[in-house]
């Protein structure tokens, strides 16, 4: 990325910033670099060999309005494994059209989900309504690396990191593409969703293992609302309908972009894997959110979903803060049974939690491991993930490792061993940041044996700020 400004005028420009969301872990970096020979305490597995890769928000200039953490410009950083030992490191930011007008402009310009503001023309026309700053997940389908943030198009990426451009599959894709596509081992389909703050509010897509986007329908739905996440077993597709609702008002007048509302009711919706948006089977569901799933299948004729509840959506958009107990989130289950209408659910785990992740070869399909982030602190204000807890959910039992007394973490990613047969067969991959000594490690522990502690750990060479979602990558070939 090309620009005028140093690192070190970066930093100076957000010394005056106060935003919860900007300091401690949360504060951003200000340069792109790229290491190489990085040093390991302990022994990388051979089977690791690939890249690490996660996404994150990482603002280039200090906000033009209030900040939210889902605001930030997309940064990634790659930890790079040849399987000998050897790693490198590299960040970049997603170069997105609205960070290169802000580029030349020399500040922020596009506002938020925390307070949005109407760009001026020439920007609206330059990047579009808002910012599409790629910076939530990312993901490699059918060759593509692909950047993502659920309210826009992909933004592919190359495997070094650099920015190619917003993707459309070539043209097929209209609205937007959710950050938690889902994949079919047996087919190689990848499965997605977008949902829009207009109609149609929600959209479903299929694409092939080729790369190809190869089918759509619309999902009739009556409100917008924030549908994060989805799941798909080998039979059908599951969306939850839940009272994170977006208020377009409030929202185009410079407000909060999204209420929670549980008087408006929730619901649980099952559409036919071959079928189209009209077929869903919608089934009221107490009020609940759920950012992430863990994953679903069928059984029995029902539907098995597990994924991370709480009583209320667990972060603020500028409504009055909700008590910390109504936002925590916990491993639950939904049994849904779309021939009777009913749907019944219990609480797995009393251990607040989210980023719920499994071996994804497992994905719609029966399972018996899944983990999740263990959390020091959850309040709307911020999140202090600070371990792994994983479940044997067949025995009903969990094996739990936390990094350290003043480390924190981010999603534990499932490697799998190449060499391996069994579901656990690999290792949880994370980057964890010791906060007192403003550092951060690439952590591996076995997934066998969670609670052994580390097998291995690379000290990369800057601090990586919190982030979001991440996959591991196998080298190919």
């Amino acid at each position: 990325m090309s620009t005028t400004e140093s690192p070190e005028q970066l930093a100076a420009a957000f010394d005056a910033v106060d935003a919860p969301y900007l300091v401690g872990q949360y504060e951003p970096v200000h340069d792109e670099r790229h290491d190489v020979a990085l040093d390991v305490e302990g022994e990388l597995p051979a089977g690791l060999r690939g890249a690490f890769i996660r996404n994150g928000p990482n603002p280039y200039f200090p906000p033009s309005g209030r900040y939210h953490v889902f605001d930030g410009d997309g940064m990634l950083h790659g930890v790079y494994l040849d399987g000998d030992g050897g790693v490198e490191y590299r960040n970049r930011w997603v170069d997105s059209r609205g960070l290169r007008y802000e580029q030349s402009v020399g500040h922020a310009v596009f506002g938020g989900l925390g307070e949005f503001s109407m760009p001026p023309p020439e920007a609206l026309e330059a990047a579009g309504l808002y910012k599409n700053t790629a910076n939530t997940n990312i993901i490699r389908h059918a060759g593509r690396h692909l950047a993502l943030m659920e309210g826009a198009h992909p933004t592919e990426v190359t495997a070094e990191l650099d920015t190619v451009g917003e993707y459309d599959f070539d043209g097929a894709l209209h609205g937007a593409m959710t950050a938690h596509p889902r994949w079919d081992a047996t087919t190689g389909e990848m499965l997605m969703f977008g949902y829009s703050p207009f109609p149609p509010y929600l959209r479903y897509h299929v694409v092939d293992a080729t790369g190809s986007l190869v089918r759509s329908t619309e999902v009739p739905i009556d409100r917008a609302v924030m549908m994060h996440d989805f799941v798909t077993t080998a039979s059908s597709v599951v969306f939850f309908d839940l009272p994170a609702i977006f208020d377009a008002d409030a929202l185009m007048n410079g407000g909060s972009a999204i209420r929670w509302q549980p008087d408006a009711g929730a619901r649980v919706g099952v559409m036919p894997r071959d079928g189209r948006g009209e077929d869903t089977v919608w089934i009221d569901l107490d009020p609940c959110y759920v950012f992430h799933f863990l994953n679903a299948h069928d059984e029995d004729g029902r539907i098995v979903v597990t994924g991370c509840r709480s009583e209320a959506m667990p972060t603020a958009f500028g409504d009055d803060p909700l008590p910390e107990a109504h936002v925590r989130p916990y491993l639950w289950r939904w049994e849904v049974d779309p021939v009777a209408g009913t749907v019944t659910d219990r609480q797995l785990d009393d251990r607040t939690g989210d980023f719920p992740r499994i071996n994804d070869r497992y994905n719609g399909l029966p399972h018996r491991y899944g983990g999740h982030a263990h959390t020091r602190r959850w309040g709307q204000d911020g999140v202090e993930f600070d371990g792994v807890i994983w479940h044997d959910l067949e025995r009903r039992t969990s094996a739990q490792w936390v990094y350290g007394p003043t480390s924190v973490c981010g999603e534990a990613v499932f490697a799998p061993d190449p060499d391996g047969s069994a579901e656990d067969d690999g290792w949880l991959v994370n980057v964890v940041t010791d906060l007192a000594e403003d550092t951060s490690s690439f952590v591996v522990l076995d997934a066998r044996d969670v609670t052994a502690g580390p097998v291995a750990s690379v000290a990369l060479p800057r601090r990586v700020p919190f982030g979001f979602h991440g996959n591991w990558m196998p080298a190919v070939g």
